[in-house]
């Protein structure tokens, strides 16, 4: 078969999906590299793929009310990507629209996993591991990759990448500045200095992912008593409530950096500058890890095989019980996979990772 003269990478809507697909977008460039390449992505997610080198061409859609609003639905979708001749369409995403809006598009090879009932839009159809059924947890970033490999890759680096453009490092120093920070501020234990520690205490997924906001402040309040530490908590905009929370049971101060005109631009270079990300299992990890940045990451009703990295500089927190992991986005018991995560298993993760950071500088 010929080596195909334009792609078409269908993306993922979710901040940490995007960056699990980076090491399978690396992988189709090293295996295409004389290719065109488009990347199709929804717009909110267009800043994690900034000063990304492997696309020639990133396609941009809207969705929601906006999209209603300016015509920019499935047939707009699909008569742009008639136009732009793609000979293969790659999909990591797994919806019957993603499909859809391929076929409708004229695109003669789509390759991609047959789940959501689309397989008969697919011309290469992956089938994903299921026991009596239902699908077998297994990690993202592997399956986005199987993608790549089942047409001749044989790229195995599963080491997540982001980039930032001088712009966001420009808006970055912006928001630094607006917080009372240096804006040259950058892994401040390399020079011996106290830690600069992000804390994310939000998740999209709902609030059965969100660790208890009395914990983030006990555990912030630690760091800054014993360690003299620089606490940032970040936020997306609709949980301005569990920032407030946070904040409200700290003693100390912490710097707010969602009401400071953080964009995921910005967020990307600010992430690269900080010793120590805490978080729940959310977009925001996978940006520290793709940043080279230490991690730890609490779980609670979601199953960790999903979402596995293989990054050394994480450790991830959890309890067993009887009851999960569960999938569930409101916890219909008394959420015990997250209240019993308590603030000193965090704190120690949090030490080791520091300890060995200070100990290879």
């Amino acid at each position: 078969m010929a080596s195909p003269e334009k792609i078409l990478v269908v993306q993922p809507s979710w901040v940490g999906d995007a960056v699990m697909a980076t090491p399978t977008l690396r992988a189709v460039r090293e295996h295409y590299p004389a290719a065109h390449i488009s990347y199709l992505l929804r717009r909110y997610v267009k800043p994690l793929y900034s000063g990304m080198p492997w696309a020639d061409q990133l396609i941009t859609y809207r969705t929601g009310k906006t999209k209603t609003r300016t015509g920019k639905g499935l047939f707009d979708i699909a008569a742009r990507l008639r136009s732009g001749h793609f000979d293969l369409a790659i999909l990591l995403t797994n919806s019957f629209k993603t499909a859809l809006m391929c076929k409708m598009g004229n695109i003669p090879r789509v390759v991609g996993y047959d789940r959501d009932g689309r397989g008969f839009l697919l011309t290469d159809k992956l089938i994903s591991t299921k026991d009596h059924g239902r699908l077998v947890p297994a990690p993202i970033i592997k399956s986005y990759l199987g993608l790549v490999r089942y047409l001749g890759s044989e790229h195995r680096d599963l080491e997540m990448q982001l980039f930032v453009t001088p712009s966001e490092r420009r808006e970055a120093e912006e928001v630094l500045a607006r917080c009372g920070l240096d804006i040259a501020i950058h892994r401040p234990s390399s020079t011996g200095k106290p830690p600069l520690i992000l804390l994310n205490p939000g998740a999209n997924y709902g609030a059965a992912k969100c660790w208890r906001a009395e914990y983030f402040a006990q555990l912030a309040d630690r760091l800054i008593e014993q360690h003299q530490a620089t606490i940032l908590i970040s936020a997306a905009p609709k949980e301005r409530a569990i920032v407030d929370a946070v904040k409200s049971q700290m003693k100390h101060a912490a710097i707010d950096l969602s009401d400071r005109g953080v964009t995921l631009g910005s967020l990307k270079e600010i992430v690269r500058r900080c010793d120590l990300m805490v978080t729940n299992d959310t977009g925001p990890r996978h940006i520290a890890a793709a940043m080279n940045v230490p991690v730890v990451t609490i779980f609670g009703p979601t199953f960790p095989e999903w979402t596995e990295i293989y990054y050394p500089k994480e450790r991830q927190v959890s309890v067993k019980v009887f009851c999960g992991p569960c999938q569930k986005k409101i916890c219909p018991l008394d959420h015990r996979c997250m209240t019993q995560v308590t603030p000193a298993m965090v704190y120690d993760a949090a030490m080791e990772l520091l300890t060995i950071t200070r100990q290879t500088k």
